[in-house]
């Protein structure tokens, strides 16, 4: 199953909601406030944010979570707040407040915390009892769906940054060595290409582009890449008409997601910067905003001025859709590239996530 396959949830209570939320983000959510968002009778995102620490004050971020959910064409939300009434009453109702300035319907308000759920708006003892409703995920409908689909909820956000930190051990070493290797070919073919060739950046672009094709081919085949293969895919990366011509080629696939997912981990750490960028806009593209998210604290905390992470994190701030890229790369770079035929199946891109 592909990441465009998700099926679709039937949600018909705050249980159901709540057994949904885990799988609409891709992991646990704990000390958040969550805002699902609907078009009509469709969840069509999910955004996620910390609790304001004790005493701050939660209407900023308030607002800005409301005017992301705003800009998905939206009409109507249901604000959850996950952890202790003293922290998540103030941010739900800041949350709620901003959504109804943004002109959104506030269908519900929500704590979630140890097994148990509250409604805000509901007062009603028969169905909203003061000491909380009790809800059980593992029995829910939702998730035999969502994991009969082949959907994953990590258990928390670490784990899911996990999935792009570094690999160690015997990896890195390995890697450290093929790294050297792959910066004494690039200094080798630098002294083997002749001075126009250099101006241009002519041998450099096409050993970057024979190394994304390769990288490409072999992944969505199935198969690992060397350690040589990838270190000298990463040096290469730091040129920008490489990066670019990789860029060009990423799209949403689970395969794009993938490579650069694994090219990322094994990169040394002063070479991620490009990789880690693409793999951001491959899970973006393809719907995974909190994916993208990690994926650029981890770049941006090593290269805070990397552009194109730059870029990208404030599309996602901003809660662009992945739509308005819909025709990439020719939106991007017109005349340069030939259009992309659509998807043959006609699958549809999958709900999007933001962390």
């Amino acid at each position: 199953m592909t990441s465009a396959d998700h099926p679709r949830l039937a949600v018909r209570s705050p249980a159901d909601l709540i057994a949904a939320v885990p799988y609409l983000l891709g992991f646990h959510p704990a000390d958040s406030v969550v805002v699902v968002a609907l078009r009509g009778r469709q969840v069509v995102f999910a955004a996620r944010g910390d609790l304001p620490e004790p005493g701050a004050d939660p209407r900023p971020p308030a607002r800005h979570l409301a005017q992301v959910i705003a800009r998905q064409g939206t009409d109507s939300a249901t604000v959850l707040g996950y952890g202790p009434a003293d922290r998540v009453t103030g941010a739900v109702d800041a949350v709620g407040q901003a959504l109804d300035a943004a002109g959104l319907t506030v269908l519900d308000a929500l704590r979630v915390t140890d097994g148990r759920w509250w409604s805000y708006l509901c007062t009603e003892p028969s169905c909203c009892p003061p000491d909380g409703t009790p809800y059980d995920p593992a029995a829910s409908e939702v998730s035999a769906t969502a994991v009969f689909a082949g959907q994953v909820a990590l258990p928390d956000r670490a784990a899911l940054t996990a999935q792009v930190s570094a690999l160690g051990g015997p990896v890195r070493v390995a890697m450290g060595r093929a790294t050297a290797r792959a910066r004494r070919r690039l200094a080798a073919l630098a002294e083997e290409a002749d001075e126009p060739a250099l101006v241009g950046g002519r041998s450099v672009r096409s050993a970057g582009v024979a190394a994304v094709r390769v990288a490409f081919r072999r992944h969505r085949r199935g198969e690992r890449l060397s350690d040589d293969e990838v270190a000298w895919l990463t040096v290469l990366l730091t040129r920008l008409e490489v990066r670019d011509h990789a860029w060009e080629r990423t799209d949403g696939r689970d395969a794009d997601i993938s490579l650069w997912t694994e090219v990322l981990r094994r990169a040394e750490p002063e070479l991620i910067a490009a990789p880690g960028s693409l793999l951001a806009f491959a899970a973006w593209r393809a719907g995974y905003g909190a994916l993208a998210v990690v994926a650029l604290e981890r770049v941006l905390a090593a290269h805070p001025d990397y552009s194109l992470a730059l870029l990208l994190d404030d599309m996602l701030r901003q809660g662009l859709p992945p739509s308005r890229l819909d025709g990439w790369p020719e939106v991007a770079f017109p005349g340069v590239v030939r259009r992309r035929a659509r998807r043959r199946d006609g699958r549809r891109r999958p709900t999007r996530r933001s962390a």
